[in-house]
């Protein structure tokens, strides 16, 4: 039997291996069509962090994933595997949406209660019935949350073409709200102190991001609820023994993750877009799961792995602009690549890093 890894080798070696696989395949990549991995790796970094304005993209496009990150990461703590963040996203676009444009004519400050209790609501109902699927009926958590992935989007369609679009506009989207109904900005934020920094779309949803972050470690390792879920996640019939209801338990878990995912339409609706368009999700939720497995299913891992995605997606498009031959669909590839060694090629790594600990080990024990 091979010792454990060191908790700081698997939370932050392992993790940190992989990256750079992925980034030494998508630089071998890079490289194949003629242009200089070296300087795709500078554009990428100076792009997202070489300015406040990269930063601030930077850490716009983070927020979100952190809200779809720690959504994937509550269900996957309870056994459970919930591919539906995106759909769960989409519904919490509409009730904040519903929030903004009800409250819009005040102030965003009695909007902002209101808009996270809609759309953690809708989210947690969506995420509902696949949690009370699997719990009553054994239905897999997997197939549901896929198939109401797609209903979530035929839903949301049909309301922005019939229902939430402005009258005699062709663009199926809602009203832009009213100021009332906008968070602040952080370079207005940091302008009232003194600060100028670059316009950009980050706004106050990502000091929410990190308290969601915060919370969720409370409840995962501080509270009874949390035990419960870890309790489930390591073995149903050890929690049954215990006393712990799993059907209960399931679905509250669902819930919760489906409320996590619905709170990223406060950085996207209310935060930047002022408006719910029909793209507003942008596969944000999918992006989640590979967050949230980079991240260990921790919320420190997921903050940080939401950044490098963050980094992934502002420095890939200032790489595409400047680098023509390097296309978008090239900077999903290496999107994908980190993806794969972070999920799927995970042994890959583990396996000869086990192998050097387990020598050092019997090394130690030698001598």
């Amino acid at each position: 039997m091979k010792p454990a890894l060191p908790r700081w080798a698997d939370l932050a070696l392992i993790p940190a291996v992989n990256l750079a696989l992925a980034l030494l395949v998508g630089g071998l990549v890079v490289l194949l069509i003629g242009e200089s991995p070296l300087r795709a790796v500078q554009l990428l970094v100076t792009g997202s962090l070489g300015s406040s304005y990269g930063i601030g993209f930077t850490l716009y496009y983070a927020t979100t994933f952190v809200f779809t990150g720690l959504s994937v990461a509550v269900a996957y703590h309870a056994g459970l595997f919930n591919i539906g963040s995106e759909g769960q996203a989409q519904l919490g676009c509409l009730g904040v949406t519903l929030a903004c444009l009800a409250l819009d004519w005040t102030h965003w400050i009695v909007v902002l209660p209101v808009a996270i209790l809609a759309g953690g609501a809708f989210g947690g109902a969506w995420a509902f019935i696949p949690g009370y699927l699997q719990a009553k009926r054994g239905s897999h958590i997997v197939i549901t949350t896929i198939m109401f992935n797609f209903i979530a989007s035929a839903l949301i369609v049909y309301l922005l073409v019939n229902t939430l679009k402005v009258p005699g506009s062709m663009a199926p989207e809602s009203r832009t709200f009213e100021a009332g109904a906008h968070l602040p900005f952080f370079h207005e934020m940091l302008a009232a102190v003194g600060v100028r920094v670059s316009r950009t779309p980050l706004n106050l949803s990502a000091l929410i991001a990190l308290a969601a972050a915060a919370l969720t470690w409370a409840l995962i390792w501080r509270s009874r609820l949390g035990y419960e879920m870890r309790a489930l996640g390591h073995s149903e019939p050890a929690a049954v023994y215990a006393g712990i209801d799993p059907a209960r338990t399931i679905i509250v878990a669902m819930m919760l993750s489906g409320a996590l995912a619905g709170l990223m339409a406060l950085n996207v609706i209310m935060g930047s877009q002022h408006r719910f368009v029909l793209d507003s999700v942008g596969g944000a939720g999918f992006v989640g799961i590979a967050v949230a497995l980079m991240g260990r299913n921790h919320p420190v891992g997921i903050v940080l792995a939401a950044i490098l995605f963050g980094i992934l997606y502002q420095g890939g498009s200032e790489l595409a602009f400047e680098m023509p031959n390097v296309s978008r669909d090239m900077i999903v590839v290496i999107q994908a690549l980190v993806i794969l060694f972070a999920g799927a090629l995970e042994n890959l790594a583990r396996d000869p890093i086990e192998r050097i600990f387990a020598r050092r080990g019997r090394r130690g024990r030698a001598a």
